[in-house]
């Protein structure tokens, strides 16, 4: 199991400060979440970092989770 932080933008849609699920994978994450709340994965794949116990992932989509991690979805933030 690993447990997914939501941020306040996600959590708007979720409802939840935070879940506990099964997901091998970034990839299934966002597919169960997707499934749960329809239109979420969108949002957590275009406007949203990843960070996994910590460690934020670039191109986390096929990044394996380990059992017992800590799941954050980060906002982007922009710059130039």
């Amino acid at each position: 199991m690993i447990t997914v932080k939501f941020s306040a933008t996600a959590k708007a849609v979720t409802g939840e400060d935070e879940i506990t699920v099964e997901a091998p994978t970034v990839r299934r994450l966002v597919r169960l979440l997707d499934e749960r709340w329809p239109g979420l994965g969108d949002q957590l794949t275009e406007g949203m970092a990843v960070a996994i116990n910590g460690e934020i992932i670039p191109d986390a989509l096929y990044e394996d989770i380990p059992d017992g991690a800590e799941v954050h979805f980060i906002p982007a933030i922009g710059g130039g």
